[in-house]
This record gives structure tokens, sequence and C-alpha cells, in this order.
């Protein structure tokens, strides 16, 4: 598969020019972070091949993305958030572990009586789901050592089901065999964007091509485990239409892939230190309707795949958003879907906006987008 190495793949591709600027917003962030704790933990539910699990969700505090280092995804911030020096120590991470052991046991069950300090979490009350992102690639060792990777395999040994985020150049079956080989059944989530080269390649200036996420999907299927993938709805250069028939084309696309057996849909945020900020800051740029999400889940659920699809930052300005009045119907909607995979939710939600939502459908184009903020 192919490396991410900026020296090789920014020589002839364009690549350059796109690098170039990111790593000029980058270096405007000026933030620090304790490399002894999470980035974010968080108790959530989650739709699996073997249904609804309460999750863990991780998202560990590591040196950062190596791509984003090199330039990176126009719409990722995350690496803003990382720790400086571009490394964090085996003692530091297992600390983060810790700490997020500690959230899973103060807040799991929190409806009920709680517990006194000290006691331990009933094994039939904890997570069954744990997640773990390093808003980059958790299977990189150069983010998480392999000694890291090991212990965190152990210590969730007695879970139902892992989660674990990579880009495919890292995901090899010795790697997951680690996780598989505890009896957990294990996936590996890879955030490709989008099913079409030319829209990963320009807009979102990812390096790698559909081919290497199918290699990925047989990589994974050599140790046990399975994929699922994380694609972006609506990344920057695309009118509403575009993103919205790109996304269709790629849910479809990736649930023919032999080993892919979900796809997340992710609307794209506007986040800080990313090209997508600086378009948006100007007028160039309007994160994609609640109604293009909805739509894309309506039209896809009979994919053989499981599609989902989690708005962050819906409703906001700088989130995917309708024009604000129904904007959290639509979002409880969504997530009604993600649960039970039924397209008649959408049904039940509607508003006068989805006229400007479809003439916006009609009218836009790259060249003058957006038509309406």
């Amino acid at each position: 598969m192919s490396q991410p190495s900026p020296e090789v793949h920014e020589r002839d591709r364009g690549m350059d020019a796109h690098n170039a600027v990111m790593r000029d917003i980058r270096a405007e962030r000026d933030e620090t972070y304790d490399a002894h704790e999470p980035t974010r933990v968080w108790l959530d539910e989650d739709n699996t091949p073997d249904g609804v699990k309460t999750s863990l969700t991780i998202i560990l505090n590591t040196g950062g993305c190596r791509w984003a280092r090199a330039g990176g995804c126009t719409m990722c911030g995350y690496v803003a958030e990382s720790v400086e020096g571009g490394s964090v120590s085996h003692e530091a991470l297992m600390d983060q572990i810790d700490v997020c052991l500690e959230h899973e046991a103060e807040n799991i069950g929190a409806s009920e009586t709680p517990r006194e300090d000290g006691d331990a979490v009933d094994a039939a009350e904890r997570a069954d789901l744990i997640k773990i992102y390093t808003s980059g690639s958790f299977l990189d060792e150069r983010e998480v050592p392999a000694e890291s990777r090991r212990a965190i395999a152990e210590t969730f040994a007695d879970r139902e089901r892992m989660v674990v985020e990579s880009l495919p150049d890292f995901v090899s079956a010795e790697k997951l065999s680690e996780f598989t080989g505890h009896g957990l059944e294990t996936d590996v989530a890879v955030g490709l964007e989008t099913a079409t080269d030319r829209v990963r390649h320009d807009c979102v200036n990812k390096y790698f091509a559909f081919s290497d996420f199918e290699d990925a999907c047989a990589e994974a299927a050599d140790a046990g485990a399975g994929v699922k993938a994380y694609l972006l709805m609506k990344p920057p250069f695309l009118a509403e239409s575009e993103a919205l028939d790109d996304m269709i084309s790629s849910v479809e696309r990736c649930a023919a892939v032999d080993n892919c057996h979900t796809v997340s849909m992710n609307p794209c945020n506007v986040q800080r230190y990313t090209m997508v900020d600086e378009l948006h800051f100007r007028g160039g740029y309007r994160p994609p309707w609640l109604w293009s999400v909805a739509a894309v889940l309506e039209r896809t659920a009979d994919a053989d795949a499981i599609v989902v699809s989690d708005p962050v930052g819906a409703g906001s300005d700088r989130g995917p958003h309708n024009c604000g009045e129904c904007d959290d119907r639509v979002q409880t909607a969504i997530k009604d879907f993600d649960l039970r995979q039924d397209p008649s939710v959408f049904e039940q939600v509607s508003c006068e906006c989805e006229r400007t939502w479809e003439l916006v459908l009609e009218e836009e184009t790259g060249f003058n987008q957006p038509l309406a903020r």
C-alpha cells in the first residue's frame, strides 16, 4: 500500500500546494495539551453487527496524525489538539486509559444509585463496545507504540467488541490479531472519506486510493476483523448536489466491498486551523444541509451494510444545519435511524426550508456555492 510520506505524495500530484497552505494554517495554534489526559471520552450507544451496544469512546491524546503533520486533510483540525513534540510515552498513554476507565465507572448507569468511592464497576454494567481513536492512526506505531497497543488489547480483552481507527497503510493482520486473539470482535475504522479518488485527492487532500481501502479490508479479514468505513459528507469545493450524489455512490461502493460491514457518514463541520475554516470565514463554504444527510440515509437504506451518521455540531453555523427551526427534529430522526435502520423515520419530519434545500440542489454549482447560508 501507499505510505504517508509528504516527500513521495506531494511530488507531481498537486498535493504540495494544499499541504503548504495547511501547514501555514496549523502553525497558528498556540494551545498545549496534557499527555496524561485523553482528548475526549464519552459513553453512548452504537449499532453493531451484533446489535445496539453501550459504547465507551476514547480519543487518545497522541503526537498527532502523521499525514496531518505533512499538511493533511482540508477539513481536519484534530492535529491541533495533539501533544507537542510528536510522540507520547507508553506510560502517559496508559494513564489516559486509566482516566477513561474512571470516567466509565463514574458515569455508566448514572441514573441508578451512585456507587461509593472505590467501588468497582460490575461487569454487567460496563460498556460492551470500546472505540479507540487517536485523531490519526491507532495502528501507526509512531502514534501508539506496539507496547501500548498490546497493553490496551489486554486491558479490554474481557469486553465484547473493539473498534480502532487507522489509515489503510497501517492495517495489518498481525496487529489486529493482537485483539482478535483475545476473542474480541474487532473492527478497524478507516477514514476513507469518499469512494471517488478524485474527490478524495482534490477536495480532501488525502493521498491513498480506493483500492488501498479494499486491500485494508482484505488484510483485516485475514485477522478475523471487520471494517467500518468513515465517509465525509460535503468536503470543500463540492456543491450540495455533488456532495449528495458522491455520498450515495460512496455508501453503495463501500457496502459492496467484502468485509466492510458498517459505513459511518460524517457531515463535514468547520474545525479551527483548517482550510475549510478559512473558506467558511470568507463565505466560500457552508456545511451540508441536514436534509442532505437524511436523503443519503434514506436512499441507501437497502445497502448491504449498516449505514449510520453522527452530525457533529448539528444546528450550528459551523456544523450541518437547516434553517434553525427544524434542526433538532431532523437530528433526532437521524439518531433514530442509526439505531433502527428504518428510513420511515424521515417521513415524520418536515419544514418549509425543504423548499430552499431543493432549490439549492437544483441551482448551486461548484462555482457559485454556497448558494444559501
